[in-house]
């Protein structure tokens, strides 16, 4: 199975290509110690160190709009004004509520989860193992030009000139790739990261690396459907030190493993889709992906954007 992630256009190699270009961005909590100690008490509730690391967890994709100084006392204020209204929720009878043994049980699903990953999956990518990545990676990097790029990926010409009316009155394009875009990367803002001219699709690449640093590209047809690119950087050089890039290696490595148990436990289990739009959308993904598959075997001429159910794709040429 391919590996994916955020970087949904590039190959799983490419995705540890980026990891040694780029050092990961560590959040500002509080040094770790061996002492799970006390940093704060709410009416006798004692908020630990492994709680707020949890915390820091849960809500992750807040923590990038906070100064990294602030971080650590923002998620403390955070777990203060949760025990806060846990506890008046008690005092007011709501844990006999439907509402709270509904949201009980899907909060449940979601412990056991993360601690089903913490235990059973985390251990298993050792530092052997990153190194022998990174080492893998770095000795196929060159000294060539990278690019980062964002981009946009809609269905039709027509609306590709949409955005780009919103893009010219001034719309974030960070905002409307979330809004808009098809690809897998639009959770991140449509950002792809570094890649080289190779690691994409021709029309993409050419389009990419003919653009300056902050412009915008008209709209640019792929296989894939119609793309609206934002250059963001450009860069040439080899892998950074490893030490910089071991932890969003890991990561990486981290996401192979949860997707292929994922893959492993669907296999083996009997998932019932019972909504109609479900079932109709599954069956066009699949369509869909068949086609792409075609497509980049050379057996099919591409004419439509690929859709998948997990809303990742794979655009990127594979090296040989």
């Amino acid at each position: 199975m391919p590996i994916r992630h955020k970087l949904s256009m590039i190959s799983g190699a490419s995705a540890l290509t980026v990891a040694l270009m780029l050092a990961p961005a560590a959040a500002q909590t509080p040094d770790q110690t061996k002492e799970d100690r006390v940093v704060a008490v709410v009416n006798g509730h004692e908020i630990k160190v492994s709680e707020v690391e949890m915390a820091a967890e849960d809500i992750l994709g807040q923590l990038p709009k906070v100064a990294p100084k602030l971080r650590y006392p923002y998620i403390v204020e955070y777990l203060v004004e949760r025990h806060l209204l846990a506890q008046a929720a008690v005092k007011e009878g709501v844990a006999e509520s439907d509402e709270y043994k509904s949201r009980l049980a899907l909060y449940q699903a979601k412990a056991l989860r993360d601690a089903y990953f913490a235990e059973k999956i985390k251990p298993t990518v050792t530092e052997e193992e990153i190194k022998k990545a990174y080492d893998t990676e770095a000795a196929k990097m060159a000294q060539v030009e990278r690019v980062r790029a964002r981009h946009i990926l809609v269905g039709s010409e027509a609306e590709a000139k949409q955005i780009l009316g919103k893009l010219k009155k001034g719309d974030k394009f960070e905002d409307l790739a979330k809004q808009y875009s098809l690809d897998g990367s639009k959770d991140y803002g449509g950002d792809l990261g570094y890649f080289t001219a190779p690691e994409m699709v021709p029309e993409f690449s050419k389009a990419a690396f003919a653009l300056k640093v902050g412009e915008v590209s008209g709209p640019v047809k792929t296989g894939f459907g119609w793309h609206i690119i934002k250059l963001e950087d450009r860069k040439t050089g080899g892998a950074q030190p490893y030490d910089q890039v071991k932890v969003a290696i890991g990561n990486l490595l981290l996401k192979k493993k949860t997707q292929e148990k994922i893959i492993q436990l669907r296999l083996a289990a009997k998932v019932e889709l019972k909504d109609p739009d479900l079932v109709k959308f599954q069956a066009d993904a699949m369509k869909l992906r068949q086609k792409a598959a075609e497509q980049r075997n050379g057996q099919a001429e591409p004419d439509a954007p690929e859709a998948t159910g997990d809303g990742k794709s794979d655009m990127a040429v594979p090296q040989q």
